[in-house]
């Protein structure tokens, strides 16, 4: 699969990303219908009717790759993949479901274990990210197409990173002292991946938590942009592990490589 013909499978699925989303907030105005998990965690409608639209369109552009959907027990239990699709439909349920802003819509297409493609859509924010390539990583905003590079007000003495929680672990503070981080902020979707990728913050630190359909669209939009994914050895992250599970996690955008 040539980088080209990734190209035109993720603009073909920008229209359907932008649908799902209109979809996720009209159906959020009616009201949901939620349930909890077996993992106890919640799920709703919203999340399955965008999973529904979501994964028509990518068989219908991409039949021979298998996806692997948070939403759905499909193809989990295929041992070595190498090529395939990683979906998580709605990546920050609780704020979808409490009327917040911060989910995301998310795809990420993984080929010899490594993302090559990711697609996000924060539809209550109306950002959509995308990606298909080294410096081929793009925000589309108010129909204007941006070309994400991580630079912005890059400060390198206010060196600022996200965090999924306002309390920092010792192991992470040790990281962010390492790297001279001076503030953080709270956000726990994808959309982290994709402020990083737009210069607008600097990093961000996590230990093993979530699965890997949660970051293969953001690792793929964030190294296209110039910026880096490893765990916190340094070492290269690779997808289609055992129950896709994630490692450890240090994103860095392209300033403080």
């Amino acid at each position: 699969m040539n980088e080209i013909n990734i190209k035109k499978i993720v603009e073909n699925l920008i229209d359907t990303f932008l649908y799902a989303g209109k979809i996720s907030l009209d159906l959020r105005k009616k009201g949901l219908i939620k349930k909890m998990k077996s993992d106890n965690t919640p799920v709703s409608n919203g999340d399955l009717e965008v999973n529904k639209i979501i994964t028509k369109k990518i068989i219908s552009l991409t039949p021979e790759i298998p996806i692997i959907s948070e939403e759905t027990s499909d193809n989990k239990s295929i041992e070595n993949l190498e090529n395939f699709w990683l979906i998580d439909p709605i990546d920050g349920t609780y704020d979808y479901i409490n009327d917040l802003e911060e989910f995301t819509i998310n795809a990420g297409l993984i080929v010899n274990k490594k993302p090559v493609a990711g697609l996000i859509y924060a539809p209550a924010k109306k950002r959509m990210f995308y990606s298909f390539g080294e410096n081929s990583a793009f925000e589309l905003a108010n129909g204007d197409t941006i070309k994400l590079g991580c630079k912005k007000n890059f400060n390198k003495n206010e060196i600022k990173f996200v965090s999924y929680s306002n309390k920092i672990k010792p192991e992470i503070e040790k990281i962010h002292k390492i790297l001279n981080v001076k503030s953080f902020t709270r956000m726990k979707s994808s959309l982290k991946f994709c402020v990083i990728a737009a210069g607008e913050y600097d990093g961000y630190v996590a230990e093993p938590r979530a699965c890997e359909w949660d970051i293969a669209a953001g690792h793929a939009i964030l190294k296209h942009s110039g910026g880096n994914v490893t765990d916190f050895d340094g070492n290269e992250i690779f997808y289609g592990k055992k129950d896709f599970k994630n490692p450890s996690l240090i994103l860095k955008s392209k300033n403080i490589l």
